[in-house]
């Protein structure tokens, strides 16, 4: 059974990313801090971004019975544990206001919690069924 998403909740997961996102570039734009810093920020934005995505791609494809490599499955893990942990990292050693620092990392976690459900979203809406575990053939 493959239950495709409503469109209510596809529009507010796209709203949760788009503001989360605009949110965090706009606070990016006017924080009074050195292009490269700004630069640190947003990579780290983009990288959580995609990690995330392929996190749950990849949780989502074992779930389903679909092949994901051990490998693959781990540096995704790895690669959105690090994220978060350099956001932690960059704003426990920046000069900001904590009220600052909180706002980047609420618009953050904010971002990457959207960029999950718009994946698994796009992913259920397509409405294709995925074979059983037992049906699966790994060449």
């Amino acid at each position: 059974m493959n239950q495709k998403p409503s469109n209510a909740f596809m529009a507010a997961s796209w709203g949760t990313l788009l503001t989360g996102v605009t949110a965090y570039i706009i606070g990016l734009w006017n924080a009074d801090m050195l292009l490269n810093e700004k630069g640190y920020y947003f990579t780290i934005l983009m990288y959580g971004l995609f990690s995330a995505i392929s996190l749950q791609k990849s949780v989502r494809d074992q779930l389903d019975g679909i092949p994901v490599t051990n490998i693959y499955y781990g540096l995704s893990w790895f690669s959105t544990m690090l994220a978060v942990a350099l956001l932690v990292v960059g704003l426990w050693n920046a000069d900001m206001l904590l009220s600052e620092k909180g706002f980047y990392a609420m618009s953050f976690i904010l971002s990457l919690f959207a960029a999950i459900a718009v994946q698994k979203n796009t992913r259920d809406s397509l409405g294709k069924e995925v074979p059983a575990k037992n049906n699966v053939e790994v060449y």
